[in-house]
């Protein structure tokens, strides 16, 4: 199914000016056969910007417009489209209707880089290939897939490929950048995905009334219940938990936040795609052969709060 599109563009938001003195220059040959050129580090400099693409559809079915914000280690292409050049869910909510916002966090693809770490400390976190296909439940060790896995391992290198260097230290940055997001988009849904978990939390505790609704998928942490009890949200978790090392703990903070919310009279609710009648999905639900079936479930969910038609 074709989608039709009235606008389509991207931006910069967010970020600080940073200035760097007391570096040694040096000199660089910026192409083969030119002579030298010498860079002075030193200087002022914009770091902790985000990158956002957005897609207008036409017609214009989803209330608001719905931002995708994606995990570690990764970049807003886990939205895009899947390792095996499938269709990803912003073409699936596309094609329901709904505005899309695609972005970058801080550091990441086409947010660019800075000087690290003499801007925000700390020292890059860059996976080798054996170590995503166990954390991020597509087998018990690399190249060994669970039984009815949905996650297209075959195109694992694919996969691979799409993974960035991620910093432990840029939390604050990162939320800075997402709330200027926020700021510019208006009233939205948020959908975050693992890492991006805390990060749609504290923003939407921090600017009250611009997110309209909160998917979180298999979200690494969660934070700040009462101050949340006028979202509505749905947690999404996959397959294969039972038995993981970090998982079932994980998932356990992910439903007691949920009732946490609920107590405080907020509305969350949890699918357990198992339990759903969905089996064998990963980490990466998105990128699941199964996604689209998914997506239907977060789509119905959406309907049932009034924010399409």
């Amino acid at each position: 199914m074709s989608v039709t599109l009235a606008r389509w563009g991207s931006f910069h938001v967010g970020g600080q000016r940073v200035l760097v003195a007391g570096q040694p220059p040096r000199q660089v040959q910026f192409a083969p056969g030119n002579p030298p050129t010498p860079v002075d580090p030193n200087g002022t400099y914009l770091v902790g910007g985000l990158y956002a693409q957005f897609m207008q559809p036409a017609p214009v079915r989803g209330a608001h417009p719905m931002l995708f914000w994606h995990g570690g280690g990764l970049t807003g292409v886990t939205w895009e489209s899947t390792p095996d050049g499938r269709d990803g869910w912003q073409h699936f909510f596309l094609r329901q209707g709904w505005t899309t916002y695609v972005s970058d966090a801080v550091e990441r693809g086409r947010s660019g880089w800075s000087m690290i770490p003499e801007q925000f400390g700390g020292e890059a976190v860059y996976l080798p290939a054996e170590n995503p296909w166990p954390r991020f439940r597509f087998g018990p060790r690399m190249g060994e897939a669970f039984p009815g896995q949905q996650f297209p391992v075959e195109a694992y290198d694919n996969f691979m490929r799409q993974c960035v260097p991620r910093f432990t230290t840029t939390d604050e940055p990162t939320l800075e950048a997402y709330l200027a997001l926020l700021d510019r988009v208006g009233p939205c849904v948020l959908v975050g995905h693992s890492q991006a978990g805390q990060f749609a939390c504290r923003a939407a505790a921090a600017r009250p009334g611009l997110v309209q609704a909160m998917v979180l998928v298999e979200p690494a942490a969660v934070m700040q219940p009462e101050a949340l009890a006028d979202v509505p949200m749905l947690l999404v978790y996959g397959d294969y938990i039972e038995g993981d090392d970090r998982w079932p703990a994980m998932r356990a903070r992910g439903l007691a936040f949920a009732a946490a919310v609920r107590a405080a009279g907020g509305q969350a609710e949890v699918i357990d795609l198992p339990a759903a009648g969905l089996h064998g999905n990963s980490h990466m639900v998105m990128m699941d052969r199964n996604s689209d079936q998914v997506a239907a479930l977060v789509q119905a969910w959406l309907v049932r709060q009034g924010l399409w038609g």
